[in-house]
């Protein structure tokens, strides 16, 4: 694998959509990634991310959500909203709906009580406890994108008994 254009690692110019309500948070996964060589896009919700999946040019191999995503001060109800603000959770499987073979990682400060109450079960999905390590949000990244993408429904089918379990 001489050429560099044509060997280019499919993990290190991946691109990763981060999204959380904290900007700090943003900003340190943004600096983090892109200091491992990820291309980073941000969202302050999942309105936000659901507009970047939908116009974004280029592609987009994972997303980064923070679980709980409240939603801006104010906000029209509408039912019509092609880009409502939901939580990390049902961004994901609105996200993977619009960009097949997209790949999800829920991040969270509280992961017990968050997944609980959001019905989630464990195992589903990659998983990262807020607050993390560089190197654990790093691996996380490179492994997850070494799968391949998940098939969410929004019933959230239930993995095989081999698959690996995210949940550390």
């Amino acid at each position: 694998m001489e050429g560099h254009q044509e060997s280019r690692s499919s993990e290190a110019s991946s691109t990763i959509l981060v999204v959380d309500d904290e900007v700090p948070i943003i900003k340190l996964c943004k600096a983090l990634l892109e200091g491992a060589g990820f291309t980073v896009l941000e969202a302050d919700g999942s309105s936000e991310a659901l507009k970047i999946c939908t116009h974004h040019e280029g592609p987009i191999d994972l997303i980064l959500t923070d679980l709980v995503l409240p939603p801006p001060g104010f906000q029209l109800a509408s039912t019509s909203n092609q880009f409502p603000h939901v939580n990390g959770h049902e961004l994901a499987v609105r996200a993977t709906m619009i960009r097949k073979g997209l790949r999800i990682i829920l991040m969270s400060g509280n992961p017990d009580k968050e997944l609980t109450s959001h019905g989630i079960k464990r195992g589903t999905l990659p998983f990262l406890a807020k607050p993390f390590e560089r190197d654990r949000l790093i691996a996380l990244v490179h492994n997850v994108l070494a799968q391949p993408a998940p098939t969410l429904g929004a019933e959230d089918r239930p993995r095989a008994a081999n698959d690996t379990d995210w949940f550390g």
